[in-house]
């Protein structure tokens, strides 16, 4: 038997007094009816052998499409992914990052050369989750997005929709991601049309301990002539007189850049100027036969390994003051073999990493 002291309940009581509880419960609710047994606690009916207490009162099978719960009514409604830590599973543990991914909106944006643009727009927005909460209300997070999606976007207006969500789920830390696809227009080389090039951007503001910084990426997509197939294929030329074409193919360039925020405005289009200028060859858009001849003299006058790729875009990179740390990811997707060849050129503390996303390099794909 449990002791108990005369004004505390058995906090621990034993299975003979559980099942004399049991019993004491199943006579009762053997001669009581539905309604005082749903009144007590509906679960009792799970209690009673071959016996169920009908639902009291009958359940609508209507939908009320005039039903307007008040602050009354809401207050009453449960919500198991804010409750207590009790209902914790696994380990209580810190989690950096939870919240929603690819939920889209139209968005506005600034740009350098033509006005703002209306763009769609996939977000992701997370925050950090301390060790005793149970989670977040993800749909604050929408919410509070939604409350600045009318305005004209830049960093200050991602930081005043961080603001309010990091401040309605009490968190101590948040990030907001905004990808979309840029448009931008391009000429050809050599016959003067012009056609709209499309860009993978992402603006990304992060706050972690108090201290925010924005980041730009940016996915470059280019031709890779191989310096040693355009050797090896001249000298089939000079000396067997063999025609030879050295092996070129698509290639991708990730440029993650952090943004200081003190100096002038990086426009979106300062980052692609910047990557055209180190590797000249991008894919081409509207293309007659001028064009394709310039862009084959292009590529000769460009040969690079992926290594060469890397170094040219750290060189323009560093030469930006508008530009922090920065990440340089070029995947050159092989014509000659059925690999890619790969590198990661990293400035700064920021984008070191002792290990990578095992699929880092198959997102390198430009989709056509």
């Amino acid at each position: 038997m449990t002791h108990v002291s005369p004004n505390l309940t058995a906090v621990h009581p034993d299975e003979d007094e559980a099942r004399r509880a049991l019993d004491t419960l199943r006579a009762w609710a053997s001669s009581a009816d539905p309604v005082e047994v749903a009144r007590l606690d509906p679960a009792i009916a799970r209690l009673l052998p071959a016996h169920e207490v009908a639902n009291y009162p009958d359940l609508s099978r209507s939908y009320p499409a005039d039903f307007v719960p008040d602050d009354a009514y809401k207050a009453t409604m449960p919500d198991l992914q804010n409750g207590p830590a009790s209902l914790i599973q696994g380990a209580r543990q810190l989690i950096q990052h939870v919240g929603i991914s690819n939920f889209r909106l139209p968005i506005r944006y600034h740009t350098r050369d033509n006005g703002d643009l209306t763009l769609e727009t996939s977000v992701t927005g997370t925050v950090s989750l301390e060790a005793e909460k149970k989670g977040i209300n993800m749909s604050r997070i929408m919410r509070s997005f939604y409350a600045h999606a009318e305005k004209v976007f830049s960093f200050e207006v991602i930081e005043a929709a961080l603001d309010d969500y990091k401040t309605d789920l009490d968190s101590l830390d948040a990030r907001i991601e905004m990808s979309f696809s840029f448009p931008m227009k391009v000429q050809s080389l050599r016959s003067g049309l012009e056609g709209y090039q499309y860009y993978n951007i992402a603006l990304e503001l992060v706050e972690q301990g108090g201290t925010r910084r924005k980041f730009i990426h940016l996915d470059y997509v280019y031709s890779s002539t191989c310096p040693c197939s355009l050797e090896l294929s001249e000298h089939a030329r000079q000396v067997r007189g063999q025609l030879a074409t050295p092996h070129s193919q698509r290639s991708v360039a990730r440029i993650s850049v952090e943004v200081m925020c003190d100096r002038s405005c990086l426009w979106f289009e300062d980052l692609i100027d910047l990557c055209r200028d180190a590797v000249p060859t991008e894919t081409q858009v509207m293309v007659k036969r001028e064009d394709e001849q310039a862009f084959a003299e292009l590529n000769a006058a460009n040969p690079i390994f992926v290594e060469d790729a890397a170094r040219l875009f750290c060189e323009r990179l560093k030469d930006d003051a508008r530009v922090g740390d920065f990440r340089v990811v070029a995947s050159h997707q092989e014509s000659l073999h059925s690999h890619d060849a790969v590198s990661i050129l990293t400035e700064g503390e920021t984008f070191r990493s002792q290990s990578l996303d095992p699929r880092l390099f198959s997102t390198l794909i430009h989709a056509g």
